[in-house]
């Protein structure tokens, strides 16, 4: 009786383990209900102590309660708020930036590669529509470009370049 039990609890927990896997990346709801990341909390509305001193409005600009997540970083670790540059691209990182875009800068990148990358995996999952479970679609699309960790550390080190130890054991 309790090795029937015993059998029973092992092969619930191994069926429990291959449930769910590539979850994570498939990012559509399929609730129907509303989306909560969505949401963005603001920080608290405070009254300030003369409304003559309140700046202009400035449509689509940036609102005192609006979060600021790398304000908010900096000054719990210590930081000025003043310290980071609104443009986005801080002053010690500018050489970078122009060798990065010395032969151009596509503006409509993120939907240009959005685009061909929605292309490539219904390319690659042609026939794969027919299926009794929901399947990761993206693991399935981009199996061939995977990297094995072990092997790539075994190849750098055959050619004599020193790599740490792989971080993780199977």
């Amino acid at each position: 009786m309790r090795l029937s039990r015993a059998v029973i609890l092992v092969a619930i927990t191994a069926l429990a383990g291959c449930s769910n896997s590539g979850k994570l990346r498939d990012l559509r709801s399929f609730t129907g209900g509303p989306d909560e990341f969505l949401v963005a909390p603001s920080k608290e509305l405070t009254l300030p102590g003369d409304y003559s001193q309140l700046p202009a409005p400035t449509p689509g600009g940036v609102n005192r309660t609006d979060q600021d997540p790398k304000a908010d970083a900096v000054a719990a670790l210590g930081g000025k708020r003043s310290a980071l540059v609104a443009t986005g691209v801080p002053a010690t990182d500018g050489a970078l930036v122009n060798h990065v875009a010395r032969n151009g800068v596509s503006p409509t990148i993120r939907a240009d590669l959005a685009e061909e990358d929605a292309a490539f995996r219904k390319r690659q999952a042609r026939f794969t529509n027919i299926r009794l479970v929901r399947v990761d679609r993206y693991n399935q699309a981009y199996r061939r470009f995977r990297l094995d960790a072990r092997k790539e550390a075994a190849r750098w080190r055959a050619v004599g370049i020193p790599t740490p130890s792989a971080p993780y054991s199977r």
